[in-house]
């Protein structure tokens, strides 16, 4: 997979970027991340980026022409058009589903960061494919949902993570929250590590994690809950994990998961 982020700060995407796991698979050339310094296509000596905006109002806006020069000369390189993604906070969620679409959709995508008030529309209606939040919220840049993206797609490239399970069992795979964690001591502050992790029972433990993830689910995200398919528990051993689970929560919780 190949990733080229369009910024004003290089630097700060890199030393992201650059670090980690993520570090390590650009090293061995699992994926390919190119930053791109939008200031080195202007054509003014100040090297101008943004001005005021029409109609009045705070701020300054991105102007569309740095931003098309710079994405054109990726497009340019790589032969074609590439899918373009405008991080946004006016774009649909990013969700763990969008991301796994994404992947397996395209092996080169193009990250815009805005800045400012934001970025001159007519650069977003000409080469903007989609746009991408990572919330309801707002940033003063689009630099960490870039990476943030970046991260969340590169991690699913095979070789990046030891195996495949490093992100299948993980929280919103498969419309779960990941169960919990726990590692040395067995005992930390007077809290223990449940007995069933230590019991080397391999599917006892296997057991317990379905369970917990159920119940973390239910307790922490009961909109997720209600969309969970339930009809995907197929088995009778799984069926009875997931009664389990259920009467466990009503025990501890004092009453039966919360539904939309």
């Amino acid at each position: 997979m190949r990733i080229d982020i369009m910024t004003l700060f290089p630097d700060a995407v890199e030393a992201m970027m650059g670090s980690s796991i993520i570090g390590r698979a650009r090293e061995r050339g699992f994926v390919t991340i190119q930053t791109h310094q939008i200031r080195d296509y202007t054509t003014n000596k100040q090297m101008q980026v943004d001005d005021y905006p029409y109609g009045g109002g705070r701020g300054a806006v991105m102007q569309a022409d740095p931003l098309y020069r710079c994405w054109q000369h990726i497009c340019d390189e790589a032969g074609e058009r590439v899918h373009t993604i405008y991080m946004s906070p006016c774009g649909r969620v990013l969700t763990q589903q969008m991301a796994r679409e994404l992947k397996a959709q395209y092996d080169h995508l193009i990250l815009v960061c805005g800045h400012y008030e934001g970025v001159d529309q007519r650069f977003l209606d000409e080469c903007v494919d989609e746009e991408i939040s990572t919330g309801d919220f707002v940033l003063t840049g689009g630099e960490i949902p870039a990476m943030a993206l970046a991260d969340c797609l590169c991690r699913m490239v095979p070789g990046v993570l030891p195996e495949e399970s490093c992100y299948t069992d993980e929280s919103h795979w498969n419309g779960l929250l990941e169960y919990p964690q726990y590692s040395r001591p067995e005992e930390w502050h007077g809290r223990r590590v449940p007995e069933v992790l230590l019991s080397g029972h391999h599917g006892n433990v296997a057991d317990w994690r379905t369970k917990e993830s159920y119940k973390r689910t239910m307790a922490r995200r009961p909109d997720m809950w209600a969309r969970f398919d339930l009809t995907q528990v197929h088995s009778r051993h799984d069926k009875k994990v997931l009664a389990q689970a259920l009467e466990e929560y009503a025990r501890e919780q004092g009453g039966a998961p919360e539904t939309e």
